[in-house]
Order: C-alpha cells, then sequence, then structure tokens
C-alpha cells in the first residue's frame, strides 16, 4: 500500500504529547472507501482468519476496546489500519516498504499457496510437482490487512507492541515488508520487517521527526543495544547471525562468535551498528522518482530550504542518504502535520499545479497529497490528557483533519457509516467530492481549501479546549460520555464546513464547464 508517514517525539511537538501520522493510500487504480469505528472487546475475533493469505491464527482471550478504521467494503478483510487503544496505545500499520533480493532470497515471504489444479496450468497437464507438499494449500504469513487487529488490543504500551509485533512475524512470517509505528505517551517505535521473517525497530528519539515514504528508512541500528538492553533498537534474536551467513552487510564484516566476545567484554567497547538501508533496503530508479523525493520535501520543511534545495545544498530529491531522523528547532503542531501530508511540492518546480516560470519538472515526483489517499490517521497521546486521533478523508491537498476523543463506546455517523454509495450524508464520500471538484478548478478553489481547513482546525482546538476543561473536573465515571458528547460537537461543526466548502468548489466548478456562454437570458 503506498503511504506516507510522519513520526514527532514529544520534546519536538507543540504539546509535550507523541505525535504518529500516516496518510493510507489506495494502489494505483483503484479507491478505498474507509470508516471511522470503535471495536468492543465482545466484537473482537478469538479466532481470526485472513482473507489474503488465509492465515487462522488464535487471539488471546482479553482484548481491549480500540479505535479503528477498516475497509467501508467488504472484500480483502478488515484493513484496520490505525487506532488507539484503551490503555492510550496507538498503531499505524502499515508504511509498505522495500528490500533487496539477497534479503528476499536469504528468508523468502511467506506467500499464499493455492491447491495445485492441473487444469490451472498454463504448460498443460503433464507438469509435475517438483517438491514434495506443492499440491497442498498453504496459507501464507501476515500482512496489512492483519496487523492492527492482531497486535493493538492486546499491548499496554508501545515496547509490548514492537515486542508482540516481532513474535507474530517470527512464527508466522509475512508476505510483504512493511513499516508500522506504535506509540504510547512517552515512546514511538518504529519496526520495519525484514524478508519474510525478521525485523528490526528503533525508538524515535523524544526531541526528533521522522519521515518516511515508501521505503525502508532506519539508517542507524545498533545491534547491541538491539540484543541487549534495547534502550533504543530491537530486532531479531538471529539477526546477527542472518546477516553475517549471507553477506548482507556490504559495509562491515562481523560474525557471531566475534559478537558473542565482546558482550562479555567490559562496556566501553564499540558497539556493532549498521546502515539498515544498505543491508536491507533497495534503491532503485523508481525509489528517486516514488520515494525518496517524499522524504526530501518534508525535510525541507523541517530544516529549511537551504540544505535541500539550491547550490549549496546537501540533499537533493533523489539522494540515497537522506536522513531518517532530524531535530527540528521548532516545534511541530497538528497543523503541521497536516500540511506536510498534503502537500504536492508546492513552491517548488515539481509542483504538479505549477502556474508559472518553467513547468518542464512540474508532476515529476509522486506527491505526498495524492488522488488516492484514503485517509490521513494522526495519533496525538498527551500526558495528562486524553487521547485524541485526527482524521482526514480523501485527497489531502483538498480535505480538511478533525480530531475526536478515542474513550468512546461509538463514533458518530458522519465519520461511520461510509457505504459504497456516493452521499454528502459522510465524510468520507464528501471529501471525494470536494476533491475532486477543487483539482478541475485549482486556482480558483485554492483559497476555498485553505478556508475551509483554517475554519475546521481553529473550531475543533475551541471545542478540544472546552471539553479538556471539563474533563479535568470529571470522575472517571463520566469521562466517555462527555467524550462522546464532543465528538458529536466535532462532527456536526465538520459536516457545517465539508457542506459549506462542496457548495462554494460546486459554484466555481460549474462556470468552468466547457458548455458556458457570456450572454445572459435576464
Amino acid at each position: 500500500m503506498a503511504c506516507t508517514t510522519l513520526l514527532v517525539g514529544k520534546n519536538a511537538s507543540w504539546n509535550g504529547s507523541t505525535m504518529i501520522a500516516r496518510n493510507d493510500d489506495s494502489g494505483s487504480g483503484k479507491f478505498t472507501a474507509k470508516k471511522f469505528t470503535v471495536v468492543e472487546p465482545e466484537d473482537q475475533p478469538r479466532e481470526y482468519e485472513s482473507v489474503i493469505s488465509h492465515l487462522h491464527i488464535t487471539l488471546p482471550d482479553d482484548p481491549v476496546r480500540y479505535t479503528a478504521m477498516p475497509n467501508a467494503l467488504k472484500g480483502e478483510g478488515i484493513w484496520a489500519a490505525c487506532g488507539i487503544n484503551q490503555y492510550g496505545v496507538a498503531m499505524t500499520a502499515t508504511e509498505t516498504i522495500t528490500s533487496n533480493p539477497r534479503v528476499l532470497g536469504a528468508d523468502p515471504l511467506v506467500e499464499y499457496q493455492k491447491k495445485w489444479e492441473s487444469d490451472n496450468l498454463y504448460f498443460g497437464t503433464d507438469s509435475v510437482v517438483e517438491e514434495e507438499g506443492e499440491d497442498q494449500e498453504k496459507a501464507g504469513g501476515i500482512g496489512e490487512e492483519d496487523l492492527v487487529v492482531i497486535t493493538l488490543p492486546y499491548i499496554h504500551s508501545a515496547r509490548e507492541g514492537v515486542r508482540r509485533l516481532g513474535e507474530l512475524h517470527q512464527t508466522y512470517g509475512t508476505y510483504e515488508e512493511n513499516g508500522i509505528a506504535i506509540s504510547d505517551k512517552d515512546e514511538i517505535w518504529w519496526f520495519e520487517s525484514v524478508g519474510g521473517h525478521h525485523w528490526i525497530a528503533r525508538r524515535v528519539d523524544d526531541d526528533g521527526v521522522v519521515v518516511m515514504p515508501n521505503q525502508l528508512g532506519i539508517d542507524s541500528l545498533d545491534i547491541d543495544d538491539a540484543l541487549g538492553e534495547q534502550v533504543s533498537n530491537m530486532c531479531s534474536q538471529d539477526l546477527l547471525s542472518f546477516i553475517d551467513k549471507n553477506h548482507l552487510d556490504l559495509e562491515n564484516h562481523y560474525d557471531d562468535d566475534e559478537f558473542d566476545s565482546d558482550m562479555e567484554d567490559d562496556e566501553s567497547s564499540d558497539h556493532y551498528v549498521i546502515n539498515p538501508r544498505i543491508v536491507f533496503g533497495s534503491h532503485d530508479d523508481a525509489d528517486h522518482v516514488y520515494n525518496t523525493p517524499r522524504a526530501w520535501y518534508m525535510l525541507r520543511y523541517l530544516e529549511g530550504k537551504d540544505m535541500y534545495e539550491g547550490d549549496e545544498a546537501i540533499y537533493g530529491p533523489e539522494d540515497d542518504d537522506l536522513p531518517w531522523q532530524v531535530f527540528p528547532s521548532v516545534r511541530l503542531t497538528p497543523e503541521d502535520v497536516k500540511y506536510l501530508l498534503s502537500s504536492h511540492y508546492q513552491g517548488t518546480r515539481y509542483d504538479p499545479y505549477l502556474s508559472y516560470g518553467d513547468k518542464s519538472s512540474a508532476g515529476a515526483y509522486r506527491s505526498i497529497g495524492i488522488n488516492r489517499n484514503d485517509f490521513l490517521g494522526f495519533a496525538e497521546l498527551r500526558s495528562g490528557a486524553e487521547p485524541i486521533e485526527w482524521v482526514a478523508f480523501g485527497s489531502n491537498a483538498f480535505n480538511a483533519m478533525a480530531p475526536f476523543y478515542t474513550n468512546v463506546s461509538r463514533i458518530p455517523d458522519y465519520l461511520s457509516n461510509t457505504t459504497g454509495r456516493v452521499s454528502t450524508d459522510n465524510f468520507y464520500w464528501t471529501s471525494r467530492l470536494i476533491a475532486a471538484l477543487s483539482d478541475a478548478s485549482y486556482g480558483k478553489c485554492q483559497n476555498v481549501i485553505e478556508i475551509y481547513n483554517e475554519k475546521v482546525m481553529s473550531k475543533a482546538h475551541a471545542i478540544i479546549n472546552r471539553f479538556d476543561e471539563r474533563l479535568a473536573e470529571t470522575r472517571d465515571t463520566d469521562r466517555q460520555a462527555i467524550c462522546e458528547e464532543a465528538n458529536d460537537q466535532i462532527a456536526d461543526m465538520l459536516k457545517d464546513e465539508a457542506d459549506k466548502a462542496l457548495a462554494k468548489v460546486l459554484f466555481f466548478r460549474s462556470n468552468d464547464m466547457k458548455n458556458q456562454y457570456a450572454r445572459s437570458d435576464h
């Protein structure tokens, strides 16, 4: 799944919260309708079966409530995508990432195998089954369809989430490589699957901000820490031998015997640090058009133009060594998160909507705010306050994002009633309509979208501030009802503002129709 992720440590955010956000994008040529829901423990499956891989998993019998962003239509499974659980742990899954043939050859992906049927063979019925068992159906591994459902309801912290994810990957394997963010109010961890069964994870620094396009991103992993104290690094227990056996580290050579002896030395010994991008990642020409420019644009915003653009720039949009984590001098706000995950290279010659100057590079790179954005899910875990999940649907270049409390047993209909029927009675389809109309008359509608965003964010902040004050003075038994009341008010406000924006862009688009004519009958 094509997506973009942004992670903000608690000291890098505006209010001391940890913030994890991701665009969930459909594959090329399709759009996936989404809805915002709450899953109660009694509705969580105990016997889970993946639709894509046909994998059966018996889940623990003690799930807790969690929010989710599942597919609105049946087909490829639940795809819960992101959410926050009752313990205040958030998860977003996944950012599809890339690897190289050496890794995939050493630890192949676990793909679903259909039962062998001679009638389906392209080369006639005389073909033979080369290996024992190839004529039997075999379940595949876990994947994006499954990960939130089989992880989020069972974890009490971000670290616990990483360990559970690691166990699931090692036990069942995966049929795709993914990056996954898990957070609590103190920590953010970024997990990357490596091959079919191996994995690595890094803790985001409290002062750090991480940008992630669809590419293996971690650029430094301390193996000693990952296999030892796990202060900021974790990985598969056999990762070191896996690297050495398959000659994956192209910068260093470090075998098990040498590693074991170092572990017995004093703490002053140098740590074995790898660059996972070199060991496990890819550097294809396609990455330089589809993936790395997105990271470049976000980093340009976070650290300033001088390092990323112009004659004195250190990094360019196709560079393989763009930093995974940076430390901005200014703290990030929800507005910054929305802007970055809505961006289409505005202010550069790569903007597909460029209306002046040299347009030869316009649209050269894949935008972050693309037509295939299904939703933006953004978990803001605040210290001493109720968790908030910000939600936007449709193309981020033309939508608005609003916050909702997650300590609730229901989500307002406007966000939870999405079906396959196009309707302005829900936020998903309204957002898609606004985007399609605005894109066609971008110059005229751009101001409408900016005002729409500003009004929604301003009014949403005001509602949250008001209800935060009430919650601070309220007993635990009444908190859920107050959170639901706040969510209803935000949903009502959101529908009102979305309807106004839709009416305005429809007016502008109607005036730009090909059959327009200047003469009036009246």
